[in-house]
């Protein structure tokens, strides 16, 4: 599982495990702790264990006695921050095949919500693509995680040290096409961007040698490299998978 900001394409954090609320916890919590006061936008599929996530970590107790609870039903044990936004894509499968997407505003005001999308750069409506297609990139780029393969990881722990080392060069050496941004329009220059360039963690693309250099010589700041940076202080719309 991943969280994923399409704006700056950085995976903010992932858990290696299954799908079930401690884990998502842990995602949720580690998404807080690595952004700043700034709540997210939060988008994810229709696993309702993300909405119970959300809420755990980003609820308040404040106001629970205020509200009228019908009778023969319980006071809920959070209430949603005001300024949280959560919105779910929810497909509708016919075996394996999709027939139907719908979208739906979980916690935060409608309006809120599109006026939160209408800003986004990068799209214009409620959707999973850009999680979906970095999950692709991850499995071909990773061939642990390649499907119907004797390469798989029989460890966790070497899974995780390997998702560790390919975060790390996705994230500080490997540039991506939708970052660049144009340094000359007549002469139609670029200037090619990591997902750290554009998070404004680094100001240059790494070289391989300087991840490694990090890696040997410099233990303290290791987890910089290796998929834990430091408080992005970016407007983040992180997508869940």
């Amino acid at each position: 599982m991943i969280a994923f900001d399409p704006v700056c394409k950085a995976v903010m954090t992932f858990v290696v495990g299954k799908r079930n609320q401690k884990e998502i916890d842990l995602l949720i919590r580690t998404v807080k702790e690595r952004t700043d006061s700034n709540i997210p936008h939060f988008t994810s599929d229709e696993l309702d264990l993300y909405e119970k996530a959300i809420l755990k970590i980003y609820g308040t107790r404040k106001g629970i006695k205020q509200i009228e609870v019908p009778p023969g039903r319980k006071a809920p044990k959070r209430l949603p921050l005001p300024d949280l936004i959560y919105t779910r894509v929810v497909k509708t499968r016919v075996g394996r095949r999709v027939v139907g997407v719908d979208t739906e505003v979980v916690f935060g005001e409608k309006d809120a919500a599109m006026k939160s999308i209408a800003h986004s750069p990068v799209s214009s409506h409620i959707n999973t693509a850009f999680i979906e297609r970095n999950n692709l990139t991850i499995r071909e780029r990773n061939r642990r995680l390649t499907r119907k393969t004797l390469g798989f990881s029989k460890r966790k722990k070497l899974l995780i040290s390997s998702l560790n080392i390919y975060f790390g060069i996705y994230h500080f050496v490997k540039t991506h096409k939708g970052l660049r941004t144009q340094i000359d329009q007549k002469e139609r220059k670029w200037m090619q961007r990591t997902p750290m360039m554009a998070a404004g963690i680094t100001d240059h693309v790494w070289t391989l040698s300087e991840l490694i250099n990090l890696y040997v010589f410099s233990w303290r700041v290791l987890p910089l490299a290796f998929g834990d940076y430091p408080v992005l202080s970016v407007p983040m719309l992180p997508v869940l998978s």
